[in-house]
């Protein structure tokens, strides 16, 4: 690869000699950045500044997070002095766009992956950052505020991968990240695989417990743990939906779940399952009552109902 390289440079070289071009002009040129992606790897989240939307915020999977305010033209990283270079989530305040706040661990337990060191919130725009806790956590996937009250923050804790942990699962805290509660644990082998919020109703929470394992030759995803949990009440009580419900049967895995902004009853889910289902329509049954459910290829769920 190196030879190849080399020999494309010394033929550029040769063709620019021949065309008469003098190379001394090309030493005012240097190799620039062109963002995060060049040197971070993977990108694991992104967030945007609703109200000026050249205003950008990048997590990276292990070279923490970056920020543009020219659209993605420039960017500057605002997280090196913190204690985690991985990041899971970043997630800017609708209420206020100074106010960041950080989860970090990256949520894809790969065996790269890199663990975070808990929550952190800023109230300038990333320029200084708070430790908010939940350092044991390692790895938080997602982070989501209530935006009609931004001191609500709900965190979604993967934990570690290479082992059990009683770190895990979903923490809410109402006075702005002061303390925490864990309002959904299943057991030490299951974390969040999804977490999302009714964007009309941020008392009504979707969540994937997903029950997983690493080592460093195996992956073990799914299990009898994982599943899918809802609650109406802001985490006080969680319903867990079942092949009663129209879902696949047997175990679980990981899940990627989704409201429609436009029609919050629209549902979305991507289900990791024994069970392929194949294209479908059958009749889901939820809160007493019937509703269509249309089954996709790869176990892709489309549920028109108030789940």
């Amino acid at each position: 690869m190196k030879r190849n390289i080399l020999f494309i440079l010394v033929l550029i070289s040769a063709i620019l000699s021949a065309d008469g071009l003098d190379m001394k002009n090309f030493k005012g040129m240097k190799a620039r950045s062109i963002g995060p992606a060049g040197m971070s790897g993977r990108v694991t989240a992104i967030d945007v500044v609703l109200s000026n939307t050249d205003v950008i915020y990048v997590g990276t999977a292990s070279g923490g997070l970056w920020k543009s305010e020219s659209g993605g033209i420039k960017w500057e990283p605002i997280f090196d002095d913190q204690k985690a270079a991985s990041i899971g989530d970043v997630t800017v305040d609708p209420t206020n766009p100074d106010v960041i706040w950080v989860g970090t661990g990256e949520g894809n337990p790969r065996n790269s992956q890199s663990a975070g060191f808990g929550v952190y919130k800023s109230i300038d725009g990333g320029k200084s950052w708070d430790f908010k806790g939940l350092g044991e956590t390692r790895n938080i996937h997602r982070v989501l505020i209530n935006p009609h009250n931004p001191d609500e923050v709900y965190v979604g804790a993967q934990g570690a991968a290479w082992g059990e942990s009683e770190h895990r699962g979903v923490y809410k805290t109402s006075d702005g990240g002061n303390s925490w509660e864990k309002i959904l644990y299943i057991d030490e082998k299951t974390g969040i695989g999804e977490l999302v919020m009714d964007p009309r109703n941020p008392d009504k929470l979707i969540a994937n417990m997903w029950q997983f394992r690493r080592w460093p030759w195996f992956f073990k995803s799914g299990g009898p743990s994982s599943g899918m949990h809802i609650t109406f009440d802001g985490g006080k009580t969680w319903k867990k939906r079942t092949d009663k419900d129209g879902l696949p049967k047997g175990d679980f895995g990981r899940m990627g779940i989704a409201i429609a902004p436009s029609n919050p009853k629209l549902i979305y889910a991507l289900i990791e399952s024994k069970k392929m289902h194949y294209i479908n329509q059958r009749m889901a049954v939820l809160s007493g009552k019937k509703y269509p459910i249309k089954i996709l290829a790869a176990a892709l769920f489309t549920m028109r109902k108030s789940m």
